[in-house]
């Protein structure tokens, strides 16, 4: 395909770290930027573009929640994944002293990633921005020396703005999965891992969620994700998002879901895709 003919959505700006997932997931298409999470979710769902691209999880402070609930309401599936390393810098329209600084902008992830150095700067205040990208272009413009941004450095270049310090997170070495949603789901068996994601709810009685997860241990398959989601309609009620090694059509992964079906009150299929080995590669390797 030619750029014409294949776009993708990303929530931000260019610069944000969703763009840099589209272009390792889709090298040669135009890009679409767009304000909110659900802005992407609704432009793929509509039709007005055939994939969109948004972080999953984080190796740092784990599932992205937003996007979890959004894929869960939505009629999408997840198609691929890519694991990105992720250096966040500080970033700023000039340089000044730490203790200068009134305001820093981020991603709600990427502030949760930066404790020790929002913790150095304790007259600063933390404002969310949408993404990275976004808080570096709302830096720029508000031009204000004590008012800076968590952001990439390629964020930083597209801004105009000074990388006031590199590498500010936590850990040395952090890392996002990105994952690309179309209102269809793979089920085409090419060569490499595979990976199938699916949502289900238990019964609320003792011992549910062991029952329901026993076909996974007893087929031997390795569950790479389980976490627990409130469903909003149903106050204190919880869903379980989970991935697996596999893919839906193996003839172990098709009886072990169809087991799990019977032992919960819903279950729903929502992606199958390889697996990312380069990027998995990269993170095991930091």
């Amino acid at each position: 395909m030619t750029s014409n003919e294949l776009t993708v959505a990303y929530p931000g700006r260019e610069g944000a770290h969703s763009a840099a997932a589209c272009d390792r997931l889709f090298p040669a298409a135009r890009l679409v930027p767009l304000p909110a999470f659900s802005d992407v979710v609704d432009a793929v769902a509509s039709g007005r573009v055939p994939f969109g691209v948004l972080p999953i999880e984080s190796s740092l402070v784990g599932p992205v929640a937003e996007t979890h609930d959004l894929l869960y309401e939505s009629p999408l599936s997840i198609v691929a994944e890519a694991i990105l390393p992720i250096r966040h810098c500080l970033v700023g329209p000039a340089e000044i002293a730490l203790h200068e600084v009134r305001e820093v902008h981020s991603h709600p992830v990427a502030l949760d990633q930066c404790r020790r150095l929002l913790a150095s700067m304790p007259g600063a205040s933390a404002t969310v921005a949408p993404t990275t990208g976004d808080a570096a272009a709302i830096v720029a413009r508000l031009g204000d020396p004590a008012v800076v941004a968590i952001a990439s450095d390629r964020a930083a270049r597209l801004n105009g703005l000074t990388v006031l310090a590199e590498n500010v997170g936590d850990h040395p070495e952090a890392f996002t999965r990105f994952v690309s949603v179309a209102p269809y789901t793979r089920l085409d068996r090419r060569d490499g891992v595979w990976r199938t994601a699916f949502s289900f709810i238990t019964d609320h009685r003792p011992g549910a969620l062991h029952h329901a997860l026993e076909p996974l241990a007893r087929h031997a398959i390795d569950l790479n994700l389980l976490v627990s989601r409130p469903i909003p309609s149903q106050p204190w009620s919880y869903r379980f998002d989970a991935v697996l090694t596999g893919h839906p059509l193996d003839p172990e992964i098709s009886a072990t879901l169809r087991e799990m079906r019977g032992l919960t009150a819903h279950l729903r299929v929502f992606g199958s895709y390889r697996a990312d080995r380069e990027g998995q590669a990269l993170s095991s390797a930091a």
